[in-house]
């Protein structure tokens, strides 16, 4: 089945929400790979630098918040689209 082009203002919006709701797990996937490869190198190619280990130890903790304010806020809204759209 062919998309069809969006020919109103509603499902124009409903057309981007689509995009937009196909982007963010691509976008929380890419964003928990990099603090995965960041940990690899603090901690295991880089274990013997200190310096490393405390940015690893710091990049873990901001990166995991990161990830989490993501997905609470794409719940928190994929909620309200849900109870908007009726």
């Amino acid at each position: 089945m062919t998309p069809s082009t969006p020919t109103t203002l509603a499902e124009l919006v409903n057309f981007i929400i689509g995009l937009i709701n196909q982007f963010i797990p691509l976008l929380i996937a890419i964003t928990f790979l990099f603090i995965v490869w960041k940990l690899i190198d603090a901690w295991i190619i880089h274990a013997d630098d200190e310096t490393r280990r405390s940015d690893g130890k710091m990049i873990a903790f901001v990166g995991f918040v990161v990830v989490f304010i993501m997905i609470s806020i794409w719940g928190i809204l994929s909620f309200l689209q849900s109870t908007l759209a009726g």
